[in-house]
């Protein structure tokens, strides 16, 4: 079976607490089977971007990269733009993670018109025709309102 989990690792305001660590990653890569990790994992890294110039929150992201083993689809175009005090910046926190080899990854033309100033990213990558016909269709990725109930689901996956 194919996983794609999609994430945004922000601070919950109260705690300090990022929402992304909630999860059992262990259980929820699955290394039988193809897993896709991409979102916004507001985690600037020089491993995955060189215009880097101060790393944050790219500890944990890199440690999990390093222990499964996870391939970065990422090339060096930004995903994301600001405007800050009138000065333009580019970063890559908006990563693509899979355990499987990436084929295709870019970012589409023109994407801006989704009123945002991160990209749109398109990518692929190969599963095996039972896979396919296996899948199960997941719907509801907000960390931030997991109850006890599906925090212990997500456990269990």
């Amino acid at each position: 079976m194919s996983r794609i989990i999609n994430v945004y690792d922000r601070r919950d305001l109260q705690t300090g607490e990022r929402w992304a660590r909630k999860l059992n990653w262990h259980t929820a890569i699955r290394q039988g089977g193809g897993t896709i990790i991409a979102g916004d994992m507001t985690a600037p890294s020089r491993r995955w971007d060189t215009r880097c110039r101060q790393k944050g929150n790219a500890t944990s992201w890199e440690e999990m990269i390093a222990e499964y083993g996870l391939e970065i689809g990422n090339d060096d175009r930004a995903t994301q733009h600001l405007a800050r005090n009138g000065e333009a910046r580019e970063s890559t926190i908006d990563l693509t993670l899979a355990t499987r080899s990436i084929t295709r990854w870019t970012i589409l033309e023109g994407s801006h018109t989704a009123g945002s100033d991160h990209e749109v990213i398109e990518w692929e990558f190969n599963i095996h025709k039972q896979e396919e016909a296996d899948h199960v269709q997941v719907i509801g990725w907000n960390l931030a309102a997991m109850s006890k109930e599906d925090e212990e689901a997500a456990e269990r996956l």
